[in-house]
């Protein structure tokens, strides 16, 4: 797989075999990957692409998964967030049609190929992404009530954690009071 993707000129920064343990690194992870369309591999934080050698319609997550602690402790070194915004990647036929929204996305954490924008395949397939990331794992938030147009929800009051009246002698700092 490591061959065919640099012969292809489309390098991930990893390929991991569950089966076997072997992890192989394509390029480093401060360049970016070419297995992504456009520049999504390129927006703002660290977007680590891994190959992983399987196939969709057998999720790897049933196989040994050889290599998963070294990688996942490669990973938190780089400080991906152990959490899956989109949710658990939807098995196949199912994952064609699966939502591939710039907004989880832009969370940053971890996603299957099916769950990228502007992407089109399958990949992983239903796989068990607390196998991966831990039990603790964190899923989808609970998306916001959206209300009929005219009605608007009105936030509770928040307390601020500090003063708006800058500190005598420093300088001010932004604060943010929406959210």
């Amino acid at each position: 797989m490591a061959e065919t993707l640099i012969r292809e000129n489309r390098p991930a920064h990893l390929v991991w075999n569950p089966f076997e343990g072997d992890i192989f690194q394509l390029i480093a992870v401060t360049l970016a990957a070419r297995l992504l369309p456009g520049d999504l591999g390129r927006e703002g934080r660290v977007c680590v692409q891994i190959m992983v050698v399987g196939q969709v319609r057998t999720p790897f997550t049933d196989s040994p998964l050889k290599g998963l602690s070294e990688l996942m402790n490669w990973l938190d070194s780089w400080k991906v967030p152990r959490r899956w915004p989109a949710g658990p990647p939807l098995q196949a036929p199912q994952s064609y049609q699966a939502a591939r929204g710039r907004r989880a996305w832009a969370r940053g954490g971890h996603f299957g190929h099916s769950q990228v924008p502007e992407e089109v395949g399958a990949d992983p397939g239903g796989i068990d992404v607390l196998k991966l990331t831990g039990p603790e794992t964190p899923m989808a938030e609970i998306p916001r009530p959206r209300f009929p147009p005219g009605q608007v929800m009105v936030p509770p009051p928040r307390r601020l954690t500090r003063p708006l009246e800058p500190v005598p002698g420093q300088v001010p700092e932004p604060v943010n009071i929406r959210s």
